[in-house]
């Protein structure tokens, strides 16, 4: 299928993607505030890009689809980064345990910070 739009090949492994969507999981959970931050940030700068390339009137009339729009848009692209240091965490996994603990620590990791994150909530509460 992507070979009929793309003049080249290219292959990607199942545990490759697998390990790097568990090690960005874990990553987004343990760093839950640096998550929002960076959202935060995005939401910043999709709004002023937006202000730059409208009419004031037409930034106003328009403001409360653009911002939930925009709110979306950066909460989609936060994920980005997760994704990159966790592919970076699953290649250094594959190196120095091998390909089949690969996996196997994506998922302690998830669990492990999922944990974390709950802790944290619950301490937050009290």
């Amino acid at each position: 299928m992507l070979t009929d739009i793309l003049p080249f090949r290219f292959e990607l492994e199942a545990t490759a993607i697998a390990g790097t969507s568990l090690w960005s999981l874990a990553l987004y959970l343990s760093f839950s505030s640096l998550n929002a931050w960076v959202m935060e940030q995005l939401n910043r700068w999709f709004n002023f890009a937006g202000r730059l390339y409208t009419s004031t009137e037409e930034f106003e009339k328009t403001r409360p689809n653009r911002e939930a729009q925009l709110a979306l848009i950066a909460s989609l692209f936060s994920i980005v980064p997760f994704l990159i240091i966790g592919g970076l965490c699953n290649w250094g996994v594959e190196l120095s345990l091998g390909r089949s603990w690969a996996i196997s620590m994506g998922i302690l990791a998830c669990m492990g910070c999922g944990v974390y994150e709950l802790g944290r909530r619950d301490g937050r509460s009290d």
